[in-house]
């Protein structure tokens, strides 16, 4: 852990109350991509996010989201293969040209061309369904950074309990469980910003 105020067990809802409101905002956004209306169902945007993660070597996210991801039926050694595979064979067909877009976004967002798109499109994507795995890979770019940086880490097992929680209470409210958490099951009042 990179900050002295946070354990050694802290997660990113702990790093998220180092500044509660862009924390709260975050979660927020967290349940607004990744459980609000899409064109992707719940299990393949878990499914991406624990991709991408894997894809940048973020053990804290990959563990988490592939154990949330296999609570809504997604198999735990999906990720794995889809990472040592480039053509993506574990893969449904149809999720194939998702992840390449994801994969490109991720480790080569440079060169990311028409083509990759028109692939998406012809496995019977819609543009709101490419929007919304753009969403969820850019956002777990983002976060793997927000990991590493903060110095977030756990074992599999707390990874596997965080998976489970987030399975069933979603994203919203992480920053005031947290804090409730903190404070013996009371959440304070956030103090106007400066």
């Amino acid at each position: 852990m990179n900050f002295p105020s946070l354990s050694d067990k802290a997660g990113v809802r702990d790093a998220l109350l180092l500044n509660k409101v862009a924390g709260g905002l975050l979660a927020s956004y967290h349940q607004q991509i990744l459980r609000g209306a899409s064109a992707l169902s719940v299990a393949e945007r878990e499914l991406i996010a624990a991709y991408v993660s894997a894809l940048n070597n973020c053990t804290y996210c990959c563990g988490t989201h592939t154990a949330t991801a296999r609570h809504f039926g997604v198999p735990e050694e999906l990720v794995e293969e889809l990472v040592a595979d480039e053509k993506l064979t574990s893969a449904p067909e149809k999720l194939r040209p998702m992840l390449a877009f994801a994969r490109e976004l991720t480790l080569r967002h440079g060169s990311i061309t028409r083509a990759y798109a028109d692939a998406v499109y012809a496995a019977g994507w819609s543009e709101d369904a490419l929007h919304d795995l753009i969403l969820v890979a850019s956002m777990f770019n983002f976060m793997n950074r927000f990991v590493h940086g903060h110095g977030i880490s756990a074992d599999d097992a707390l990874m596997k309990e965080r998976g489970r929680h987030l399975f069933e209470h979603g994203y919203a409210g992480l920053v005031e469980s947290a804090e409730a958490e903190k404070n013996g099951g009371q959440v304070l009042q956030a103090s106007e910003p400066a």
